[in-house]
Formats: structure tokens, sequence, C-alpha cells
């Protein structure tokens, strides 16, 4: 990884991200107008910090949106009466890449560390 990476995050991520975004533009207007909806909300609830799980559920999210299209899937039967449950359990799929997951393991170390000093 050069130092503009470091610094920059991944180029390969970024491409992927910008080939997503084509993907999306690429949707009838109403497959375009959730998945942009579903985007927004996980950019704000998702918390992912691993570039490459964001990219990778992206992608995913792409996938099942160009499938539905090309099917003419009705919106409501993708992401049923509660789209709110329905991002939650797609977002499940990529806990890996989450902030708290790194959070979680401070907290343990941090009470491990005390608890050894005890015995």
């Amino acid at each position: 990884m050069s130092w503009i990476e470091k610094v920059t995050g991944g180029l390969g991520d970024k491409k992927k991200y910008r080939e997503y975004k084509a993907r999306v533009q690429g949707l009838p207007a109403n497959y375009r107008t959730t998945i942009e909806a579903i985007e927004r909300y996980l950019m704000y609830r998702g918390s992912i910090t691993n570039g490459q799980v964001m990219v990778t559920m992206l992608e995913d999210l792409a996938d099942l949106f160009e499938q539905s299209a090309a099917e003419e899937t009705p919106i409501r039967d993708i992401v049923g009466e509660d789209p709110v449950e329905f991002v939650e359990e797609f977002l499940k799929n990529y806990s890996e890449g989450q902030w708290i997951n790194k959070e979680r393991e401070r907290l343990v170390k941090s009470i491990d560390s005390v608890a050894g000093e005890e015995r």
C-alpha cells in the first residue's frame, strides 16, 4: 500500500465505489430512489469503518436491486413493510466492519488488564 492510500484510503475501494454509484444511476427511478435512501441510512446507522466491507456491502445491495429491477419485483417485496427492519437485518451481514467491534475489543482488553492486576 502506497503512502497515498494510507492517507486517503484504498484506491481500489474508491474505484469500486464509483462503479457502484454508476450501477445505481443505471437503475429505474423507483429502485434508484430506494437504494439511495437505504445508502443514506446506512451511512448514518452503519458505522462501518472498513472500506472493503463498506464497498462489498454496497455492491451486494446493488446486486439485489439490479436483480429485482430485472425481474420487476415491487419495492415492498424487496424491503417489506418496515424498511428500517430490512436495512437493520441487511446490515447484520456486515458487522465485522463496524466501529463498535473495535470499541468492544478495547473494552475487553481494558477490563482484562485491570482484572489481571487485581490477582
